[in-house]
């Protein structure tokens, strides 16, 4: 890579591209090998040559996992005191804090995201971890039951045992640890299967997990594919929990290959989320959040307002509007500043979206790009693009494109844009944009997703539950819902006195 590349790079983040190497994978506190010496190419998305070569799991690495986990589980991890549990949840914290400057230069270099965006999802990775030292301490909390002076019932929450964590490459140093977070904290012990579209920051949460000193076995990583490591990890027996961020065909494949062995699961899956904006709406901020909603993540983001219905009698204005936007987003290289549309993640991706494209201008769209630079045109580069025209039977309305593409419908009253809105098979987010803050109410109720935003873009607060309903996901994670998932909840019953028992055969 030449040196003009990492001008606004910190001194940390160049040397720590500069010295990347193979990736081994992360077994019982020690970096090793796959059993079967096998790797595979990690590749540039910006331009599209060899970055390094990962080691490959499969059954018989997924097998040493698991193990190593669940001796530490039974064994020193399982027996820690709370306390001395979160001091190890927050010296991890305190380790991102101090290699936020490297971690997310690689993450933007392995993935193609805006260097901008990357350093606040480190910052966020850290508070994940940090967050759920303070779930733990104060709101995992049992209830209690009395019955006269008979008998006190009450309930405790335990660790499961051993997580088995399947993350996406979209963001994957914030997502890993919105999984690891709270997994660790209340417990449990984690064998993590990374995307292997984007390995380097797993790895390097590996290195930082370790120089944290978990006792061995605690957290593990297994690189490879999904039909190798990915399915042994699925399938294996001593695994109770998977949560899997991901593609719906995937997650309903994971579903199928874990029901044997009776797995919980919590799948956070694709979206199709509607941007609704009313006429009498604050039409600028409605803008800066349709664009940032879109555009931001390179569009692969799963909470994405890839569909727009905007209000007939604004449409023609707002439209507008929006593809000057679109001409005005800079596309370029992840690694500098001020760049806010990168390549898209790996060729495969790249060729999938650039059909959506095609299929749109066959389907009748009128499709409005931005420009790639022509020194670009090396890398995965999809250009913000709005399709003007679609109607809601669409493929590329009723599908996942999951790239920096906008499909922009028109409605004329409130009860018309819930019916086009709930008309997909997928309920992840929605967006509302209204000054009449009962009709805001209204529409959000009505609109079938797990979260909804009004008159905001997609911010989280860590104490609500994240996840999508339909199509979308199954069940909740983020706040204390996450404690639903990772642990058990036992009811413990006290007989107070000598209550009456019948006597059978006496």
């Amino acid at each position: 890579m030449a040196d003009s590349r990492l001008q606004d790079v910190s001194e940390a983040g160049k040397q720590a591209i500069e010295s990347i190497s193979d990736i081994p994978l992360y077994i019982d506190g020690t970096f090793t090998g796959a059993a079967s010496n096998e790797t595979f190419d990690n590749i540039s998305p910006f331009t599209n040559t060899k970055i390094n070569s990962v080691a490959s799991g499969g059954g018989e690495d997924i097998e040493k996992a698991v193990k190593a986990a669940r001796s530490a589980f039974n064994g020193e991890w399982g027996n820690l005191k709370l306390k001395e549990r979160l001091n190890y949840i927050h010296k991890i914290a305190d380790l991102i804090d101090e290699h936020i400057d490297e971690i997310a230069p690689l993450e933007s270099y392995d993935t193609g995201l805006p260097l901008s965006q990357t350093k606040k999802m480190v910052a966020r990775a850290a508070q994940n971890f940090r967050f759920y030292a303070e779930m733990v301490s104060s709101r995992l909390v049992g209830e209690v039951y009395q019955v006269d002076d008979d008998f006190i019932n009450y309930t405790i929450h335990k660790p499961v045992g051993i997580a088995g964590l399947i993350t996406p490459w979209n963001a994957p140093f914030m997502l890993e640890t919105w999984k690891i977070a709270p997994a660790l904290a209340t417990g449990n012990t984690i064998v993590l299967k990374p995307a292997e579209w984007s390995p380097l920051t797993a790895n390097r949460l590996a290195e930082i997990i370790d120089k944290a000193e978990l006792p061995d076995g605690v957290f593990n990583v297994v690189h490879g594919f999904g039909e190798t490591a990915g399915a042994s990890l699925v399938s294996h027996p001593d695994v109770e929990l998977i949560s899997f961020t991901g593609e719906t065909t995937t997650g309903a494949e994971i579903m199928k290959n874990g029901a044997d062995s009776l797995k919980q699961f919590s799948m956070e899956l694709g979206g199709k989320s509607p941007i609704i904006v009313f006429d009498d709406a604050d039409i600028e901020r409605a803008l800066d959040a349709c664009t940032w909603g879109i555009f931001s993540f390179n569009g692969e983001r799963c909470t994405a307002n890839s569909r727009l219905y905007v209000h007939e009698n604004i449409a023609e204005s707002f439209t507008k509007r929006l593809k000057e936007r679109v001409h005005n987003i800079i596309v370029g290289d992840p690694m500098k500043t001020d760049t806010q549309v990168g390549p898209l993640i790996h060729t495969n991706h790249y060729e999938n979206v650039k059909q959506y494209l095609e299929l749109a201008e066959q389907e009748g769209c009128e499709v409005v790009s931005g420009t790639v630079p022509e020194e670009m045109k090396s890398g995965n580069f999809i250009a913000p693009t709005v399709l003007l025209n679609a109607g809601n039977s669409m493929r590329v309305v009723q599908e996942e494109v999951f790239g920096p593409v906008i499909a922009v419908m028109t409605f004329t009253d409130e009860e018309e844009v819930i019916e086009k809105a709930n008309d997909v098979r997928y309920g992840l987010a929605g967006y509302v944009w209204t000054k009449d803050i009962q009709r805001g109410h209204r529409v959000a109720q009505k609109v079938d997703s797990g979260m909804l935003w009004v008159n905001s873009q997609n911010v989280r607060d860590l104490r609500t539950p994240f996840g999508g309903s339909k199509h979308s996901g199954i069940g909740r994670e983020g706040g204390h819902y996450a404690f639903e998932f990772y642990t058990e909840v036992q009811i413990i019953h006290v007989a107070l006195g000598d209550h009456h028992i019948p006597q059978f055969g006496k």
